[in-house]
């Protein structure tokens, strides 16, 4: 009977569950897609229920693939952080998800940097105040749905949440729980002090545990639904971020950037020293043993394309609508036609405080439009690399994973903007395959993270800069930050 590990990715709008065997060879994947719902300007949620049944899809498509006879050893999530689910004593959501790229605790977020609460946050936490991750969303929630939070039992991340969908058992990573913005980044464990700000006790959380422990089998409901046996092991993933930069074998004097629908720079230190960081870095628990990961949160670039990608360019075929490759292969194809610099046209990410274009004509086409974008977040990228350059961070090589790397566009964009030789990572589920290294690990296949990184290596492909575009870009990435500078003063 083969053994083989699986790796699980909860993504933002999406889970995808990838199957390896014990020598790294793949041997299948499924992608189930969950709706993000704006039931206000300015929320996004998810639906709870939504979530663990794409679980339940993506494993049951797994099994349908490879058959009876293939033995899953153990699984691990890989799943996106900072989003927020009210549970009872039962695991029961009492409210939607509430994700990470909500705004509606803003003024919460900004009242406390007011009152000068941030240095302290990120002095126990690692991370500075965010507006979307889940100590806000507690404290919004106490604030405006006390009914809420009285029939709230235990406030979990998405990982948490499944973890428990699938053993029975409320316990989160260090990876994931730090970045609910209330455990301390040097020893942990949940701090008082910061869920004294959230208005909750440490009981109402989930069990902190390493990653690459055995949380326990799968329970007989969950076996049941997802058709997994109940000799499946659960383990203690991770944060998506640090599980691709686990993956892809990241260390010191490298970085990381993913390109999903949040775009984010992950590096790895061996001890975590806030002092040696820019005020614009967060630091977070690594997946690794006694590793961890400064990481500087860019935007939902991602998101911003797709927006874009839906909103311009599926009328191309009225009478088709194109699939979501077919709208990159009709935007890629405009793009070649165009110049850098957009010919004059500059663009602010959406998800910043102040999107939109600058300097829009009439002779403008909707290729430099979409150019524009695409250079909007390669000048964001530089930008947040200058910074970490200040800060005396080796800047040498961007390790780039996500849907980005499938456009030459726009990765020679980003390579030419910033001047960074790129790696990109052909491979499409790094973030699962770093959930499979820890699955492996913890079920006692591979010795250690290392081992298990040399058994599931996947190819890369180098990208170098293109000097004869650093005149332009260097020009039109001042003026960038020029009228970044007059919007934010309210010029």
């Amino acid at each position: 009977m083969p053994q083989t590990i699986l790796g699980l990715d909860i993504g933002t709008t999406a889970t995808k569950a990838v199957l390896f065997d014990l020598s790294g060879a793949e041997l299948a994947t499924a992608e189930q897609p969950y709706p993000l719902l704006t039931p206000q300007p300015g929320w996004a949620e998810e639906d709870p229920e939504q979530v663990w049944q794409a679980l339940v899809q993506a494993v049951r498509s797994i099994l349908a693939q490879v058959g009876p006879e293939t033995e899953i050893l153990a699984l691990a999530l890989s799943a996106q952080a900072g989003s927020l689910i009210p549970v009872k004593t039962d695991g029961t959501p009492t409210y939607p998800i509430i994700t990470w790229m909500d705004r509606r605790a803003e003024a919460l977020v900004n009242h406390w940097r007011a009152e000068g609460l941030e240095p302290t946050v990120r002095r126990i936490s690692g991370w500075s105040l965010q507006i979307g991750l889940p100590l806000p969303f507690i404290a919004w929630l106490r604030q405006h749905r006390p009914d809420v939070f009285a029939a709230t039992d235990r406030f979990l991340g998405i990982n948490d949440f499944l973890v428990h969908r699938l053993t029975g058992q409320f316990c989160t990573d260090y990876s994931c729980g730090d970045e609910m913005l209330l455990a301390d980044v040097t020893t942990g464990q949940w701090s008082q002090e910061l869920c004294d700000l959230a208005g909750i006790t440490p009981e109402r959380l989930p069990e902190l545990r390493p990653s690459g422990a055995i949380i326990g089998p799968i329970s007989a409901e969950a076996s049941r639904q997802t058709g997994l046996p109940t000799t499946t092991l659960v383990v203690n993933g991770g944060h998506d971020h640090c599980c691709e930069a686990l993956a892809m074998g990241i260390t010191g004097g490298k970085l990381m950037l993913t390109c999903g629908t949040a775009w984010v720079i992950t590096g790895v230190v061996d001890k975590p020293d806030l002092a040696s960081l820019p005020a614009s870095m967060d630091l977070n628990f690594h997946v690794a043993p006694q590793r961890w990961a400064p990481s500087r949160f860019l935007g939902g670039f991602g998101a911003t394309v797709e927006w874009w990608l839906n909103e311009v360019w599926q009328n191309v075929e009225p009478q088709a609508p194109l699939s979501r490759a077919g709208l990159y292969t009709a935007m890629n194809g405009a793009l070649a036609q165009t110049s850098p610099g957009s010919n004059g046209l500059l663009f602010l990410p959406v998800h910043t405080a102040h999107g939109g274009f600058v300097g829009l004509r009439l002779d403008h086409s909707r290729a430099d439009m979409s150019r524009a974008i695409l250079e909007g977040t390669a000048f964001e990228l530089r930008g947040a690399l200058e910074d970490m350059r200040r800060a005396n961070l080796p800047v040498e090589q961007l390790w780039m994973a996500g849907g980005a790397t499938r456009s030459p566009v726009w990765t020679r964009i980003l390579a030419d903007v910033t001047g960074i030789p790129l790696t990109l990572t052909e491979y499409a589920h790094w973030s699962a395959l770093g959930a499979a290294i820890l699955a492996g690990w913890g079920a006692g296949v591979f010795e250690s993270v290392e081992a298990g990184q040399a058994r599931l290596q996947k190819p890369v492909r180098p990208l170098t800069p293109d000097e004869t575009q650093r005149p332009v870009y260097d020009e039109r990435f001042a003026a960038y930050q020029q009228m970044v500078q007059k919007l934010s003063a309210g010029i």
